[in-house]
């Protein structure tokens, strides 16, 4: 009986231990026998460089801190916004390699990440479509999220999914990025400003300088339209970028004057 029973217990013991593997993802699922009749899985021989992140919230984590400087840094400049939107500017950055950082102590950017900045019908869209880009877009998401581009309930899980594709880009070494948003505020540009940065990657901004009343005609002539009181509460918030923010660039975008009108006054 007792050697029965020693020998019941041993054979439970060894049950066990084979069903601990998880090699098929499932917990006491045995792992198949390796033989003639079963030989081993395929593996993929591609290497993975170290240096390359290998996730998303732990790649964001491991990359080093960069205190990337454009060579521009410290200018501003300035365009104008044609009277031909459609018809794109020559020599836009896009076709141009990123310009290496000068200094031996000053490691080269990956990539830009562009931050548009202005109000609703300051011309962002445009801007962007004159270049042939396409931005990482918060009314893009809401037309794929909610088949409804005008959808405002879920501004946070917009703008979560929105970082979520920037921070894709930034792992794959996109070398330009483009984000279309208002970004208001400093506290609004500080999240998109970190993770490039942490990323390696410099940042730049573009800012709409363009008067309300433009702005609210424009709007007026949209076939999708933004409440005229919502435009001008936002205009109360927006705040121009700084380069104390971290931009490396600063590009600023005016309307046309008409002949005779004044050069508007810097604040």
């Amino acid at each position: 009986m007792r050697n029965w029973m020693r020998e019941r217990m041993k054979r439970r013991k060894k049950k066990t231990q084979e069903n601990e593997s998880e090699a098929t993802g499932k917990v006491g699922q045995q792992k198949p026998p390796v033989d003639e009749l079963h030989p081993e899985p395929l593996r993929p021989s591609y290497e993975i460089s170290d240096s390359e992140p290998q996730g998303d919230d732990d790649a964001e984590a491991e990359a080093p801190e960069v205190e990337a400087v454009s060579p521009d840094a410290g200018r501003v400049e300035t365009e104008v916004q044609p009277e031909s939107p459609s018809t794109p500017p020559p020599g836009v950055p896009e076709q141009q390699p990123v310009a290496p950082v000068s200094g031996k102590s000053q490691r080269k950017p990956k990539g830009v990440v562009v931050l548009a900045i202005g109000l609703p019908g300051s011309g962002k869209t445009t801007w962007f479509k004159r270049r042939g880009v396409t931005p990482l877009s918060s009314d893009m998401l809401r037309s794929i999220l909610f088949d409804d581009i005008t959808e405002q309930r879920y501004q946070g899980l917009v703008f979560s999914t929105l970082r979520s594709l920037l921070r894709a880009r930034l792992i794959a070494r996109m070398p330009w990025n483009y984000v279309d948003a208002t970004n208001l505020a400093p506290h609004e540009r500080r999240q998109w400003i970190k993770m490039a940065r942490s990323f390696g990657y410099e940042v730049h901004a573009v800012f709409f300088d363009v008067p309300l009343e433009v702005c609210l005609e424009r709007n007026r002539r949209r076939e999708r339209q933004v409440k005229e009181d919502l435009i001008q509460r936002m205009a109360a918030k927006l705040r121009p970028p700084s380069f104390d923010e971290g931009f490396g660039k600063i590009t600023v975008v005016r309307v046309k004057r008409s002949p005779g009108q004044a050069e508007p006054a810097d604040e």
